[in-house]
């Protein structure tokens, strides 16, 4: 009976350690002087739980700019149909309710929202990067 001769992966894994940055680095001041300081951005890189809070924060201050901006965007076309109902034979005037009422509006929104998503990101860094 022939064997067979292929050789199995084998995946080794451990806990995930705690370093203590590097003396020197700590006499610059770099570092608190005290040991058991751990930093935000390890607790992410290690995936711990306190980690996973920090990116879920993150997570729902940009969900909730994006809802805020979908509600504004529903209340601000949403009533547009009957708008256009109640006024028939006015096909001109949905035109320009389209093309130049609505464009106005939406790029503030947009702007707004591009900048208020900048800014949760730079808040989450500052937490992070502990500045």
């Amino acid at each position: 009976m022939p064997q067979d001769h292929t050789e199995r992966r084998v995946v080794v894994t451990a806990p995930p350690r705690r370093t203590v940055p590097h003396a020197r680095l700590r006499s610059r001041g770099r570092y608190p002087q005290a040991s058991g300081y751990y930093r935000p951005r390890t607790e992410i890189d290690e995936q711990t739980t306190l980690g996973h809070t920090y990116v879920r924060s993150l997570m729902r201050t940009q969900l909730r700019a994006a809802l805020t901006v979908f509600a504004i965007l529903g209340l601000l076309v949403g009533p547009l149909p009957l708008l256009f109902a109640a006024t028939p034979g006015t096909g001109r005037l949905e035109w320009a309710v389209l093309g130049f009422g609505l464009y106005a509006p939406l790029a503030l929104l947009a702007r707004w929202y591009v900048r208020r998503a900048e800014r949760n990101e730079r808040d989450f860094v500052r937490l992070v990067e502990d500045r």
